[in-house]
């Protein structure tokens, strides 16, 4: 090339990268105030013939201190509009012949007094319902006035009728002689039941809704008493198909009509025997169930195949496998002919993850998402052979197709680019993208940090790869302030994915003047079986090297100033952070949440308690010495670093009590700490937005206050 040329390349070049620096360094950082306003998608279906789509999001509504539900249409003549407006919808589902989508709610019914957020002021008269409304204009209808909640459900494949399950009903005598015996005595397990799978026929009962009247003036008057919902029997019209002693989880109907497959899960939501998670089939008129699938592995997402012979689903990563025992490995695809038993492992070669969701083209053809590395990207699935498709850099999610339709439906993000989603008209190439949504805009309009994979060698050689975020105009500068901030799990990863929420608020603390070092240590998703694998049976203590190394790593090559490193978790997140803070006194402060000191009484109050076990070699009369070992709380005498703790009221996953139990720990060993509960959130922080919001509002503060010092 002429010399003369490149210079005037380079000149341009060189041009255009001092304007976009000189563009971030006008725009202001993001406020938390922005940052806590984001909407979320939550949710988006492809209409049959590829038309349309059905999107599900979620907001924070500050002034009832909830989140809001909402469902959103777009279609090509009127691009994105609002489908329904009480803020409480969920999981939209169409009919099979695009006229009708159904959705859960608990919405108040006609005559049941609503509180100001449109769901039922008492109580007790919530309930998952299903409804439907018209695509073509109107408004939704209940399926059912009876208090069931509906686990899953699916359309029939002709559109008359929709499958769902709720738990076994108790008659109105039933329920009476209950209360009557036990008053509100809660009988551990002896009370659950199992499920019921039910077909209701949609027209009968749509004409039904549209004949309750409407709530007089007198009844909807609360001094006049309201309403109530019908017992909680069968509704009118409705057709047990079959019964189950487990959840029933989730349902498909196969596309000739013949049968329907579902998923179970343990009635009491805990995951402690793998055998709870099988596939079974029933005749669609009914009858006994057939259990296809014996296992130490938890299935999910069943997809018949067009010819109604093969029956696709994923075992996610961290959930087994159906190669023999359990064990914490990346996720699989399998594909089982329902007709003769045989299984099959579809994409082996993949040296990823794959992701819980995928979909099957008109052709029978599969597209999964596949996690590598730092980025999530589309696999074509053929056999033994995952083909990665043209894509642009970032992570996919939320992957559908239509029956009818060529097209297909798909999330994407980037760590600066808010998930929206597309439409891609070939569904090889996934690269070529047509944007449905537009939702947070404001991110665009302020500064945006700047990020890197980075690796490093850990104690042992292994290779261990992370993400650095920079704050806006810093990339590559030296010696600055580091906050590590851990993923839970632990079989996550970090990498170019956007995240604005109380869990994933990197962005936000990079914003806020910190290199945010997010490691993907031993036992991350997305680096092959052998490295996830290498977390058995040291839980804490072998990834805690890894990140440690990595840290060792930022200081030696000058991105870390060493005198200003903090860190930080949720979850295994806040495991991981409760045990390095008694493995060294280099970090100035720490914020963690919702992670255990020690892992015996975990293992009994943790809804995943066969995991657990896993994890650390049996359970605690098992294998004491590991257990105490890998244990944070019985090494806090050398813990100096200021804390700062936060845990859900009601969290199962991680009881509050080890919360509580830490910070004794803190407050006898005179270690400057603050405590806070969440009060009715469970692990996932998912019932009142201020509670997310005050959490990293005072988590800044407490990094902040402590750098300083």
């Amino acid at each position: 090339m002429n010399s003369s040329l490149v210079r005037f390349a380079f000149h341009l070049a060189l041009c255009a990268a001092s304007t976009a620096v000189l563009a971030q360094s006008s725009q202001p950082t993001i406020s938390l105030d922005e940052y806590f306003n984001t909407t979320a998608i939550t949710d988006a279906r492809l209409s049959p013939d590829g038309s349309a789509a059905v999107i599900a999001t979620e907001d924070p509504d500050w002034a009832s201190s909830t989140f809001r539900h909402d469902l959103w249409l777009w279609t090509a003549t009127r691009g994105l509009q609002p489908l329904t407006h009480s803020g409480s919808e969920d999981s939209p589902r169409w009919s099979p012949d695009g006229k009708w989508i159904a959705f859960l709610s608990d919405r108040a019914l006609s005559g049941e007094k609503a509180a100001s957020d449109g769901t039922p002021e008492n109580e007790a008269d919530k309930a998952s319902r299903l409804w439907i409304i018209p695509v073509s204009g109107g408004e939704a209808l209940p399926l059912f006035r009876e208090k069931l909640d509906v686990h899953a459900f699916a359309w029939a494949p002709d559109s008359t009728s929709i499958y769902y399950s709720a738990t076994q009903p108790l008659s109105k005598e039933q329920e009476q002689a209950r209360k009557t015996e036990w008053k509100d005595v809660i009988r551990w397990r002896e009370q659950d039941r199992g499920d019921l799978l039910i077909r209701q026929a949609v027209a009968p009962a749509l004409a039904l809704a549209v004949a309750v009247p409407p709530p007089s003036a007198a009844n909807a008057d609360a001094s006049a008493g309201t309403p109530q919902a019908q017992p909680a029997t069968l509704p009118p019209g409705a057709q047990t198909i079959t019964s189950s002693a487990l959840s029933i989880t989730e349902i498909a109907p196969s596309p000739n009509g013949n049968s329907v497959a579902f998923l179970t899960g343990p009635v009491h939501r805990r995951t402690e025997n793998p055998a709870d998670y099988e596939i079974f089939l029933v005749p669609s008129a009914g009858g006994d169930a057939r259990q296809l699938t014996h296992n130490n592995a938890l299935e999910t997402t069943l997809r018949w195949a067009p010819d109604s012979r093969w029956l696709h689903f994923v075992v996610p990563a961290a959930a087994g496998s159906l190669e023999g025992p359990y064990r914490d490995v990346q996720g699989r695809l399998y594909r089982l002919n329902t007709a003769t038993g045989n299984l099959e492992r579809l994409g082996a070669s993949f040296g990823g993850s794959f992701d819980r969701l995928f979909t099957l083209l008109p052709d029978g053809r599969e597209l999964a998402l596949g996690l590598k590395g730092t980025q999530t990207q589309i696999y074509l699935v053929q056999g033994s052979q995952a083909t990665p498709l043209p894509g642009l850099p970032g992570s996919y999610a939320g992957i559908d197709s239509a029956p009818g339709a060529s097209t297909i439906l798909l999330q994407y993000s980037t760590i600066n680019q808010p998930t929206q989603v597309y439409l891609a008209s070939n569904p090889l190439h996934p690269d070529q993208l047509k944007p449905l949504t537009r939702f947070n805009p404001i991110f665009a309009q302020r500064a945006q940090p700047e990020w890197q994979p980075y690796t490093w060698k850990s104690d042992d050689g292994r290779t261990v790869e992370g993400v650095l975020i920079f704050p806006p105009g810093k990339k590559n500068a030296r010696h600055l302030r580091m906050f590590t901030l851990i993923h839970g799990g632990p079989a996550d990863a970090d990498g170019n994915r956007f995240g604005a929420d109380w869990y994933d608020w990197a962005t936000l603390a990079a914003d806020n003047g910190w290199l945010v070092f997010r490691p993907n240590y031993r036992g991350s998703a997305g680096y092959g079986d052998d490295f996830m694998l290498q977390i058995e049976p040291h839980l804490v203590s072998k990834p805690g090297r890894d990140i440690l190394a990595g840290v060792d790593a930022l200081v030696k090559d000058g991105y870390a100033d060493p005198g200003h490193l903090a860190i930080g978790g949720y979850s295994y997140g806040g495991y991981m952070t409760n045990w390095l803070i008694t493995q060294t006194t280099r970090f100035k402060s720490a914020v963690t949440g919702a992670g255990a000191v020690e892992h015996a009484a975990n293992w009994g109050n943790d809804d995943e308690t066969f995991d657990d076990a896993w994890y650390l070699g049996g359970r605690p009369w098992e294998n004491p010495g590991l257990y105490q070992s890998e244990a944070a709380l019985f090494q806090f005498d050398k813990v100096k670093t200021p804390t700062h703790l936060v845990q859900g009221g009601a969290d199962i996953r991680v009881s509050y009590l080890e919360g509580v139990t830490m910070e004794r720990a803190l407050q006898s060993l005179g270690i400057p700490h603050t405590f806070l509960v969440f009060p009715g959130e469970g692990h996932g922080l998912g019932k009142n937005p201020w509670h997310g919001y005050i959490k990293v509002r005072e988590e800044l503060k407490w990094l902040d206050e402590y750098d300083k010092k």
